[in-house]
């Protein structure tokens, strides 16, 4: 086991707070992205999988609690506690709205839950090692997860080309307040990771079982969406393959591929720690100028102001 820290950068570190954002989907059209039915649901799957996966986050960070010998970094934690879980009810909030378009994703969804309550759920385990074991092997999965989800956030602050294809403004701001806070607390599970573990070979082995997750995740729920779009027929409902990503993620409108797979071997090398990738004033940058941010900011200044 090694405990070597990476340094951190401290200008990076920011004070985490929940932001209490609503969103209003009336107006949002089923595909969102004009014209692009495979990015629109490409983007999607993020609804599918993140009100199961955060809401796991928080239930294994809780338990992490009673470990974490640090003040700071409980701070940090209870800051990103706070912030999933925000992030979760408001992904959750979207499928109503799938529903109501003809797009029921609950056969999709079970299975998400099914993935993140039972397989990567509570154990009946002994006390001590075992249990130990499992709940730091679930830390390091989290940590693996939280480098992409960072990633996908930074890219979504920059992708100018949703906007300059009329992609939906309520759709992109989820997505960018949500992609802020993930840069904002982009080292807070590292950190953790770090501090009650830091076992490289575990780092590396749950990166794997992490990224082979997520990818595996990622095409099923892509393939659902196409599948089940109630306005798509023919050959253009089977449509979902490795090429359409890697063309959208040329034009811009998704992640590149070659800048995903360039941020692997980051994750993997020994001196590598999160607050060295993307800009945290980027994304306090969008928090200051997000309608929800800036609706919810209002509205706890007005509760305050009324006690």
């Amino acid at each position: 086991m090694s405990h070597t820290q990476a340094r951190p950068v401290e200008s990076e570190r920011i004070a985490l707070k929940a932001r209490n954002v609503s969103f209003s989907w009336e107006d949002t059209p089923l595909h969102w992205v004009p014209g692009d039915p495979f990015t629109t649901h490409t983007i999607n799957v993020l609804h599918l999988l993140l009100p199961a996966g955060e809401r796991w986050f928080v239930q294994v960070y809780k338990q992490v609690l009673p470990l974490i010998k640090d003040d700071r970094l409980r701070e940090d934690v209870i800051g990103f506690i706070g912030q999933e879980a925000m992030h979760s009810q408001s992904h959750d909030e979207v499928l109503p709205h799938l529903r109501a378009q003809g797009l029921d994703p609950t056969p999709y969804t079970a299975q998400v839950d099914w993935f993140f309550e039972k397989l990567l759920g509570d154990r009946t385990l002994p006390p001590g090692r075992a249990r130990r074991w499992w709940l730091l092997e679930r830390v390091a999965l989290i940590a693996a997860i939280e480098h992409y989800t960072a990633f996908l956030g930074d890219w979504v602050l920059g992708a100018a080309e949703l906007d300059r294809r009329g992609a939906d403004p309520t759709m992109l701001d989820l997505l960018r307040w949500h992609g802020a806070e993930e840069v904002e607390h982009r080292s807070v599970a590292f950190d953790l990771f770090t501090h009650l573990d830091g076992s490289y070979r575990r780092r590396a082995r749950t990166w794997a079982s992490a990224f082979s997750a997520l990818l595996f995740l990622w095409q099923r729920g892509v393939r659902f969406f196409m599948a089940n779009d109630p306005t798509l027929t023919g050959p253009e409902a089977s449509k979902a393959s490795f090429k359409d990503f890697y063309d959208r993620g040329r034009a811009g409108v998704l992640p590149g591929t070659g800048a995903m797979l360039r941020s692997i071997p980051r994750y993997l090398g020994r001196d590598y720690h999160p607050s060295h990738e993307f800009s945290t004033a980027q994304a306090v940058a969008y928090l200051a100028a997000s309608p929800a941010a800036l609706a919810a900011e209002q509205a706890e200044r007005s509760l305050k102001g009324a006690a």
